[in-house]
């Protein structure tokens, strides 16, 4: 059933016969009209469910996808004059938001996805207000796994123009088994869509996990290192072996890839590890820099850090001189 909805619903929206998406229902449902409206419908357009599941996790609901969950408050069994007033407000809103999305824009700038972590944070700052001073729209992605996958989502609708990777921290994720992970997918979106992009490795250095109570056995050696970002948020330094690995994941991502160029900050790869940081570790960003250098792929190699208001400038420039050629 979902396989056939994604099919209709995707041939309607691109035939222009619809403006918006809802539905209601309790598990299954709920399971059927997300399904369809992930796979079928763009960001941003209306998606709207009202639903007994808007509680707790509903990451399998959303996934990369922007669908609005609202609670029905009670069950779905026959009509009531609080699931009318439910009813009513989910109609009223999806009304509004269908009408929103009807007026035609005027030609867009051309865009920038950039991802972004606390630890990189002056980096894309910098960056970000370069590249609108040059007219460029400028969408910033938290990469905390979510981030990632919507910016890839983004980069193969069609919706992003050039990518400034500087925040690569998910793929240590993905590999090592922290809690941020995009998906093996990450890293290759813009390479199948052939569009510009700078790749940098900001925040590798860190593997994210939950509270230090919920650090996995393997990291919890005296011979790591570990900061406690905050309550929620645990840190672990990746080391020279792991630095390896994550070199020869990115290679090989990047390795067919057209109009691509690594960017590497020899002094730091986040705000925690320039010298005298908690995670400064020369061996190890050492490591990651001679894989990604002896891999054939294109790297520009700067003696700064990566939150230099000049390496970003760089970064920027190799960009646009991309995006322009």
């Amino acid at each position: 059933m979902a396989t056939a909805l994604t099919s209709h619903i995707r041939t309607l929206h691109t035939s222009g016969k619809i403006h918006a998406a809802i539905s209601l229902g309790g598990s299954g449902g709920t399971t059927l009209a997300a399904t369809a409206m992930r796979a079928a419908l763009p960001i941003g357009f209306p998606k709207l469910i009202v639903t007994t599941m808007a509680s707790g996790d509903v990451s399998h609901y959303v996934g990369d996808s922007d669908i609005t969950l609202m609670p029905s408050i009670v069950d779905i069994a026959g009509t009531n004059t609080l699931l009318t007033k439910i009813l009513r407000n989910a109609a009223g809103a999806i009304a509004g938001m269908s009408f929103t999305t009807s007026a035609e824009t005027s030609k867009r700038a051309k865009t920038v996805g950039i991802t972004m972590f606390g630890v990189t944070t002056p980096a894309v700052t910098a960056a970000q207000k370069v590249l609108e001073e040059r007219g460029y729209e400028v969408y910033i992605f938290h990469a905390t796994g979510s981030g990632g996958r919507v910016m890839e989502r983004l980069i193969a609708e069609g919706e992003i123009d050039g990518v400034l990777d500087i925040t690569t921290t998910e793929l240590a994720d993905e590999l090592f088994g922290g809690v941020l992970s995009a998906g093996p997918e990450r890293l290759t979106a813009a390479g199948k869509a052939g569009i510009p992009q700078v790749v940098s490795v900001g925040a590798t250095d860190c593997i994210n996990f939950g509270p230090v109570s919920t650090l996995p056995e393997k990291f919890r050696g005296s011979e790591r290192k570990i900061v406690e970002h905050n309550p929620s948020v645990t840190l672990v330094r990746t080391n020279k072996e792991e630095c390896e690995l994550l070199g020869k994941c990115m290679a090989e991502k990047l390795a067919e890839v057209r109009n691509v160029v690594v960017c590497f900050p020899t002094r730091g790869v986040s705000a925690l590890s320039v010298d005298g940081g908690p995670f400064y570790d020369f061996d190890a960003d050492r490591a990651l820099r001679e894989v990604l250098m002896g891999s054939g792929v294109e790297c520009w190699v700067e003696d700064k850090e990566v939150n230099d208001e000049g390496f970003a400038r760089g970064m920027v420039e190799r960009l646009v001189q991309m995006m322009e050629a």
